[in-house]
């Protein structure tokens, strides 16, 4: 069960936040080098990978990390710990599960649990629900990517979670990243046989036969 304070936990909240911003900081150093977009790059994936395990053991310990545990800001680091965890497929099933709980009680928003859905589904290779995930498309645009489930009826399941309307959002990111170093890559489809090749070699999807 997780623990409820009436204060946060001052340590396990410095912890969280410390973990997040080695994550971002590092995203920004390999950004800036133009190197952080060729594929998975081997010193994301390790601080990644390290943070999985920390946090893993932080749950067994306290259950989901919550607002009322943790306080808000280290409640949407440890989310976004998860949500970077891509290489963790039993972590991230999990801790949907656990959000979800978090998300019904109030000690987490019901967004974080939609974006978590949808970056499970799209590892998975399956049809998204909110259209929160992101990827290049063959024109070279920022686009959502897997396609959306029942898409005419999206801006009303992003409603429902507090997500702003998808046209928005989309807009958004493409002008963010018209901001930075990421450019759409030369061979899309060999970009997306490279993430299916990688999915299936971290268990999202099942090896070919």
């Amino acid at each position: 069960m997780q623990a409820h304070l009436r204060q946060p936990d001052e340590n396990l909240r410095r912890e969280l936040l410390a973990m997040l911003e080695e994550d971002l900081s590092v995203r920004e150093e390999l950004a800036a080098e133009g190197s952080l977009f060729d594929g998975y790059h081997p010193r994301m994936q390790a601080v990644h990978r390290r943070n999985a395990a920390r946090l893993s053991e932080l749950i067994e310990q306290y259950g989901w990390p919550g607002r009322g545990l943790v306080g808000d800001d280290a409640a949407r680091a440890a989310w976004m710990i998860v949500q970077h965890a891509i290489s963790e497929p039993d972590l991230q099933r999990r801790v949907l599960v656990l959000i979800k709980g978090a998300a019904a009680s109030g000690e987490a928003p019901l967004w974080q649990a939609a974006m978590l859905e949808d970056r499970i589904r799209g590892l998975e290779g399956k049809l998204q629900v909110y259209g929160t995930q992101f990827d290049w498309d063959e024109q070279g645009e920022m686009s959502p990517y897997p396609a959306i489930e029942n898409p005419e009826q999206v801006d009303e399941r992003r409603r429902e979670v507090g997500l702003g309307p998808l046209e928005e959002d989309t807009r958004r990111r493409r002008a963010a990243v018209a901001q930075s170093n990421e450019k759409p890559p030369a061979d899309i489809g060999a970009r997306r046989k490279q993430a299916d090749e990688w999915a299936r070699s971290v268990g999202w999807r099942k090896q070919k036969d």
